[in-house]
């Protein structure tokens, strides 16, 4: 029986440890700062669950001034799936920089190189966006995220681009879109740790109450802290997250009078 135990405490310790090293894998991995650009604002948040489930952010500076941004998801828990969204941020980052690639095309070379490394069964699901902050231009592909919403006028539209996750399959293309942003707009990034977190009686906070929570306060410029409030409203005390939530906001500010 005390044998039993211990195995049982020995187990237990050995998982803890291995919680640990995948929230240290991935914390470590999350940029230390944001872009500072002139005339835009951004907002980052990353709280990984107890079992780490491969959420992950980047920011990389392109050349004449352009910032790329990833917000992206690796199937799994543990250390797999926080190795493999470091893998993955790091890939995107060096092809954004070796070369002058688009989003559609940075996200062909990123499938081709993961679907040759990682396991059968992972993949990646990641949007990437690349911003020209003079031009308020913003270009952007999809590998099978949750599509973000820009707020415009009172009004949240998803930014849609048809794209499979990453390491899939091999010979995959990527459509691209592009918005022009005006000032006071906003896009809202985030993984499906949002959306899919259930209330105490099972409810999901889901898609349209997303949406409809980003058209009324997306103009304001703590849209982040807002929609974080209204997360743990939603979910009540002794929420136990399965699953990290990542947001990132990337606002015009509206023009100084």
């Amino acid at each position: 029986m005390e044998h039993h135990l211990e195995d049982e405490a020995r187990e237990r310790a050995r998982i803890e440890h291995e919680l640990e090293v995948a929230r240290d894998i991935q914390l470590g991995s999350l940029p230390e700062g944001v872009p500072t650009l002139e005339g835009w604002q951004i907002d980052p948040y990353c709280q990984p669950a107890r079992e780490v489930g491969g959420d992950f952010y980047e920011f990389y500076q392109l050349g004449d001034g352009r910032v790329g941004f990833v917000v992206g998801d690796a199937t799994g828990k543990g250390v797999p799936a926080a190795i493999v969204t470091t893998a993955t941020a790091a890939y995107l980052g060096g092809v954004a920089a070796a070369s002058d690639s688009s989003p559609g095309e940075a996200l062909v070379l990123a499938n081709e190189a993961l679907f040759a490394r990682i396991p059968a069964n992972m993949f990646v699901t990641c949007f990437y966006a690349v911003l020209d902050p003079e031009g308020a231009s913003l270009t952007y592909a999809n590998a099978g995220h949750d599509l973000p919403y820009l707020y415009r006028n009172g009004d949240a539209e998803e930014l849609r681009a048809r794209g499979m996750p990453l390491g899939l399959m091999p010979g995959m293309s990527y459509e691209e879109g592009e918005v022009t942003l005006a000032e006071g707009d906003c896009v809202l990034f985030y993984s499906d740790g949002l959306v899919e977190a259930h209330a105490s009686d099972g409810e999901m906070f889901g898609f349209p109450r997303l949406g409809a929570f980003v058209a009324e306060h997306g103009g304001e410029r703590s849209l982040r802290n807002l929609l974080l409030e209204e997360l743990y409203s939603f979910v009540g005390d002794g929420w136990e997250q399965e699953d990290d939530v990542t947001l990132l906001t990337l606002r015009r500010s509206a023009a100084r009078g």
